[in-house]
């Protein structure tokens, strides 16, 4: 864990609370336990070539580890990659301010280790899988995790074939990775813009909670579009979000629309699995989909959406390898406003 921001939250207590709260999922025996981790991983390296076949994205084998994890699993590798994100924030306000006494240090990180702990521990119950770039490994260009628990209970709440669903997923994950592999300056500028936010950012952590505080009762009453973090967020910082929010819904719309074209060819109930997926997104319950609003969840539902429209109509207006220009450099990269409007983005890019 980063020492910076170990002063401000609690990781160890996040992931206990975190693991506590998201349970260990659905039962199964050891010997499926065993056929399930196989089948992902085996399922991981069969996407990479169907992935490669079908975008023209040709990323290294082998380049960034699958792991099959448990939902504790998860919670721990995001935990150890919000500290390594926060430790500048952290040392930004250590800096303004000078370090908090011991009191103020051991009481606040407690809290802010709990509360990141209930983040955690919701989302560690729902993920299915995820790319990590940012991991920092010998060799490696970040690591695929895939959330064997969640994909059981996934497909068993969705009652479709759990093979076809298991390599659905892992399709969907694999172009992440081909994503951040084959384009390597792709992990660098996502880094960039997330300094920028940190560069920006309002380092009096007591304005920030009293503000998101008096604002959140405006999120849950429906008055306030947005997030908690678009709530704190101030002007400049939403400029820089507005890129990140174009870039990922890019690569989320281009993951949805390579699993979806893949998918015939390979997995036979495609077309069922995405029906019920597509109803699973909305959310099942009241609490659910308020914790989904105040997380931002239903913005991330929205960016596959968009994300994938805009890949399909620049495809249908260049083809694929058009379509590839957008990975040639930043600046080809789609803005928030030109995931709504493809036609505008091949104009600037394509003439």
């Amino acid at each position: 864990m980063d020492d910076a921001g170990s002063s401000m939250i609690d990781w160890d207590l996040a992931v206990r609370v975190g693991s506590r709260l998201a349970g260990d999922g659905p039962q199964v025996s050891r010997d499926q336990a065993t056929d399930v981790v196989e089948e992902l991983r085996t399922g991981a390296e069969k996407s990479t070539p169907l992935v490669r076949d079908f975008t023209g994205l040709v990323a290294q084998e082998r380049t960034a580890p699958v792991l099959v994890v448990d939902r504790p699993g998860w919670i721990r590798a995001n935990a150890d990659g919000f500290s390594t994100l926060i430790g500048p924030i952290v040392t930004k306000l250590q800096e303004r301010k000078g370090p908090p006494s011991a009191l103020t240090e051991a009481i606040g990180s407690r809290v802010t280790g709990a509360e990141l702990g209930l983040m955690l521990g919701f989302l560690g119950g729902k993920v299915l899988g995820q790319f990590d770039p940012f991991h920092e490994a010998p060799d490696a260009a970040g690591r695929l995790l895939l959330v064997a628990p969640n994909i059981v209970q996934a497909e068993r709440d969705l009652a479709v074939d759990e093979h076809d669903f298991r390599l659905w997923v892992c399709l969907h994950e694999e172009t992440h990775r081909v994503q951040f592999t084959a384009v390597p300056w792709m992990r660098d500028h996502l880094r960039s813009l997330v300094a920028e936010i940190v560069g920006s950012m309002e380092t009096d952590p007591g304005r920030l909670l009293s503000e998101g505080i008096s604002r959140v009762g405006e999120l849950v009453s429906g008055k306030s579009e947005g997030s908690l973090i678009d709530l704190v967020s101030s002007p400049e910082q939403k400029l820089v979000i507005d890129k990140i929010t174009g870039v990922m819904s890019l690569l989320e719309g281009h993951a949805d629309v390579v699993m979806d074209g893949v998918g015939p060819g390979v997995i036979p109930t495609v077309a069922d699995i995405r029906a019920k997926f597509t109803k699973r997104r909305q959310g099942v319950g009241t609490l659910d989909r308020l914790l989904r609003r105040l997380l931002g969840l239903d913005q991330k539902m929205a960016q596959y959406r968009d994300g994938a429209v805009f890949v399909r109509r620049t495809v249908e207006a260049v083809g694929m390898d058009g379509f590839n220009a957008v990975f040639a450099e930043p600046a080809n990269l789609p803005g928030k406003d030109e995931i709504h409007d493809p036609a505008a983005w091949v104009r600037r890019v394509h003439g």
